[in-house]
């Protein structure tokens, strides 16, 4: 009996043990299910609410250029998605450093925003012996806006018409084929120094303080060729003041679709475009980022934005973060080749 009963205890005990066991389990399957609960009702409601005041899109560069413009087109339109004034804010200085650095150490709350251009993102790190932020570790990609397509074009009077002839031309010019662009490190002048590079062609690098200075002095006889975004030349080309040699990029440009591309002129992969897209502070909360990114791409896509970019000589490329992100990080590997070989260097 005394047998019986010890053993009816000792059941007693272990159901209970059990029972402890599963309560406790139970308890942090619980725990566990509210906190996830929490941190996606966080996130849901971190999409939701932002913003609830003014975004401030720092554009490195002086008012009035094409990357300038562009900026304004979007930030116009990202404010009537978000239901806050997205408002420009020109900080010019040290091609682009100054306000990208401004951004770069600026709150990682959604609220501060660069217009980041190739020039400065991509470029600048290899040209300047000190810069004042790291592309990758300080910032987080939001989404590209879009592609500025390059040209090259010649003066009707230096009887250039083809690739062909710049490359013949400048070898039998001791002194070399000048070539002017907006200044020394932009997207223009590294595309200059590739072609040198790729087909050998003896081309001597003019820098100007402008896309505009270098076009005038190209019409006036001055400077044989310029090299320079597609926008500055359109008007010039149609009316025969310019002869067009190739544009840059990947497909003819909608601008002006009779102009070959310099792949079909015969340089396999020459492909080279100045971008413009926005970025934000490393460590912006990812809900915040996937907002601005999906307002971003739907702005991109309406009629009138691809019509005023296509003005601008900039075609819309909507996409992730992520894919943004990817070509940041190649051209940063591209370019700083190139730019080691070709010595290019800024104080």
């Amino acid at each position: 009996m005394a047998l019986k009963v010890g053993k009816l205890i000792s059941m007693f005990k272990f159901n209970r043990c059990l029972n402890l066991v599963n309560i406790s389990v139970l308890s942090l399957s619980s725990c566990l299910l509210s906190l996830t609960l929490i941190l996606v009702t966080h996130t849901s409601e971190a999409q939701s609410v932002y913003p609830t005041k003014p975004i401030r899109l720092v554009v490195p560069f002086t008012p009035g250029g094409v990357t300038d413009t562009s900026g304004r087109l979007i930030a116009e339109f990202l404010s009537k998605r978000l239901g806050q004034q997205v408002i420009v804010d020109n900080k010019p200085g040290a091609s682009g450093n100054i306000g990208t650095q401004q951004v770069a150490v600026a709150e990682p709350d959604g609220y501060t925003l660069v217009l980041a251009f190739d020039g400065t993102m991509v470029i600048n790190p290899h040209i300047f012996q000190k810069i004042p932020f790291n592309t990758v570790r300080d910032f987080t990609p939001v989404g590209k806006i879009g592609d500025a397509v390059l040209i090259l074009v010649a003066y009707p009077g230096a009887k250039i018409k083809t690739l062909k002839d710049v490359v013949e031309i400048s070898k039998q010019t001791p002194e070399g084929l000048g070539f002017g662009t907006s200044g020394t490190g932009g997207t223009p002048h590294i595309a200059g120094e590739i072609l040198k590079q790729r087909t050998g062609a003896n081309l001597v690098h003019i820098p100007y303080k402008g896309g505009g200075q270098a076009i005038t002095d190209v019409l006036g006889g001055n400077v044989p060729l310029v090299y320079t975004a597609i926008a500055g030349a359109v008007q010039y080309v149609k009316t025969g003041k310019l002869v067009p040699i190739a544009v840059s990029s990947a497909q003819r440009s909608k601008s002006l679709p009779e102009v070959p591309t310099f792949i079909e002129s015969g340089l396999p992969d020459f492909e080279i475009n100045a971008w413009v897209g926005i970025m934000a502070p490393s460590k912006t909360p990812k809900a915040i980022i996937d907002k601005l990114n999906a307002e971003l791409n739907y702005v991109l896509n309406e009629p009138e934005v691809k019509e005023r970019l296509g003005i601008l000589g900039i075609e819309p490329t909507p996409q992730s973060p992520e894919k943004f992100g990817e070509q940041i990080k190649r051209d940063l590997d591209r370019y700083g080749t190139i730019i080691k070989n070709s010595g290019i260097k800024l104080d």
